[in-house]
């Protein structure tokens, strides 16, 4: 049997890079995925692959910033056998490359506010349908680390650590309903970088570089973690990160 079959799990943000590799890997794993965005062409796609290897997925254009519609989307899924999984990928927003003597306040605060505003919609959204059930798994991505010297990151850092103080109180709260809080953190992905992303091969050469794996970690590489601790194989994690970083990261 497959480590997520009979599993429904929402991905916010299915039409992104590491949206689609983590909803491709629940599928993979036998999880009906139903995958949210603002842009249905691209989760169309997502789903079309998903679908061309025998798995199932479904598409909802789905603002994960807008509350009535997060609400209304996880009554929906929870609705057709239950929510058992929300892993929120939405971009933040976050404007990278300028120093932050440089920078707009209202650059430097909207990852902040995007991250925090959408993770509590959608972490809340699932927990109640979850409680319910007395099972369930919220993850997170991102998680806190050392301050990044080579390259000016804004905002980026700062909701990641907000993001880890909301997950480790949702753990705190959650767990006596048997729900899980679990953060994904890595030390950078190269593949997520644009094509034309200026500096992009230094980039790639600066996160690999700080790995004692000398290889930095992949999109498949997140989605098979994720599909793993979002399985019951994983039911005695939570209140915790997984570094998938190759070293790069020090627990």
């Amino acid at each position: 049997m497959t480590l997520l079959t009979g599993k429904n799990a929402i991905v916010y943000g299915g039409g992104g890079r590491i949206g689609a590799a983590v909803a491709t890997a629940f599928a993979e794993e036998g999880a009906r995925v139903f995958l949210t965005g603002r842009t249905r062409s691209r989760l169309e796609e997502v789903a079309s692959r998903i679908r061309a290897a025998g798995g199932s997925a479904e598409v909802a254009e789905v603002d994960a910033l807008d509350e009535r519609a997060v609400d209304d989307h996880a009554a929906a899924v929870a609705a057709q056998g239950g929510l058992d999984i929300s892993f929120n990928l939405i971009a933040h927003g976050d404007v990278q490359g300028t120093p932050l003597i440089d920078m707009s306040v209202a650059d430097y605060e909207r990852p902040v506010r995007t991250a925090v505003r959408t993770q509590f919609l959608t972490a809340r959204a699932a927990a109640r349908h979850m409680v319910k059930r007395g099972s369930g798994v919220i993850l997170l991505f991102g998680g806190a680390g050392e301050p990044v010297r080579e390259f000016s990151v804004g905002g980026l850092q700062v909701a990641f650590h907000a993001l880890e103080a909301m997950r480790r109180q949702l753990a705190a709260e959650l767990g006596r309903h048997g729900i899980r809080a679990v953060t994904l953190r890595t030390g950078g992905i190269p593949e997520t970088l644009p094509a034309g992303f200026q500096g992009r091969e230094a980039i790639e050469e600066n996160i690999a570089g700080k790995t004692m794996l000398g290889r930095a970690a992949t999109l498949a590489d997140v989605g098979a973690v994720a599909a793993f601790v979002a399985s019951d194989r994983a039911r005695t994690m939570t209140a915790s990160t997984v570094n998938l970083s190759c070293g790069a990261l020090v627990d």
